[in-house]
């Protein structure tokens, strides 16, 4: 299977709005877990907003398991995304989440990632053992050192019984995307031994989506990585040379997996 960790590290931009008073923290897994689960988040107010707060998510390719810790019975998955996605949270809330490693999901729980793609569900609805786990298992007196621990105990024991399908063909085209930086022209650079309908069903399933959108989704994410001031991306031309056409497709993409432009985004 590819080492997509160290191939791979998907980001969500720091909180802004109202940052003063919401915080978003990622702390790692097991060691035994990390090539399974990139993390686990958590996003909370430090105290009681005076508005809703509107949370933007860009896409990163993960599947992701979240819910309220004031009220775990409710629990949710969020599938593969092609964009951004905006919840409108209360004034007050302490959310938990699992993020998945791209492939991970489907593996650990024999899900059709397409099924999940561009909206989220109720995890009883999909995963319905892992939504009673959290439901049992899971209050608002826990710290973030229980909730990991609480996590890591019912994940390793979870890996440890699953038999995974570590089909080459398919961890070969990741490691190519992602190596590549998502710019790769998916007819001819991803030859892995397989026609381009057997690879596209194993991408739909495993990732949630096409090669195409999941290299495309890559791009993005180096670009965030790589942090970019607003006079770099006019003065280089950083649109080139990561495989846009040009600065109007580049800004396109970049608004729909974010949400604004970059311009607004990276603005210093």
């Amino acid at each position: 299977m590819a080492d997509i960790r160290q191939l791979y590290k998907p980001i969500q931009p720091t909180v802004k709005q109202s940052a003063d008073k919401v915080t978003y923290s990622e702390f790692l897994p097991d060691i035994r877990l990390q090539n399974y689960i990139y993390c686990y988040w958590q996003l909370k107010t430090t105290e009681t907003l005076s508005e809703p707060f509107i949370y933007r998510v860009v896409a990163d390719g993960c599947i992701d398991i979240f819910f309220e810790l004031n009220n775990p019975k409710d629990n949710f998955v969020m599938g593969f995304c092609k964009k951004f996605t905006e919840f409108t949270l209360d004034n007050s809330f302490h959310y938990i989440g699992v993020c998945f490693l791209p492939t991970m999901f489907p593996q650990l729980f024999r899900v059709n990632a397409s099924e999940l793609s561009n909206r989220f569900e109720q995890l009883c609805n999909v995963v319905p053992k892992v939504s009673t786990f959290i439901a049992d298992n899971f209050h608002y007196q826990l710290t973030a050192e229980q909730i990991q621990l609480t996590f890591d105990k019912y994940f390793i024991n979870l890996i440890e019984n699953t038999t995974f399908n570590n089909d080459s063909r398919l961890y070969n085209a990741i490691e190519k995307i992602l190596k590549e930086f998502g710019v790769v022209n998916i007819e001819q650079d991803l030859n892995t031994g397989i026609s381009q309908r057997q690879l596209r069903r194993l991408f739909e399933f495993y990732i949630g989506d096409t090669a195409k959108t999941f290299a495309k989704l890559v791009r993005f994410q180096n670009i965030l990585r790589a942090k970019p001031s607003s006079q770099s991306l006019r003065q280089n031309k950083l649109f080139f040379d990561v495989g846009y056409y040009d600065q109007a497709h580049f800004i396109k993409e970049f608004k729909n997996f974010y949400g604004v432009t970059p311009s607004k985004a990276f603005g210093r």
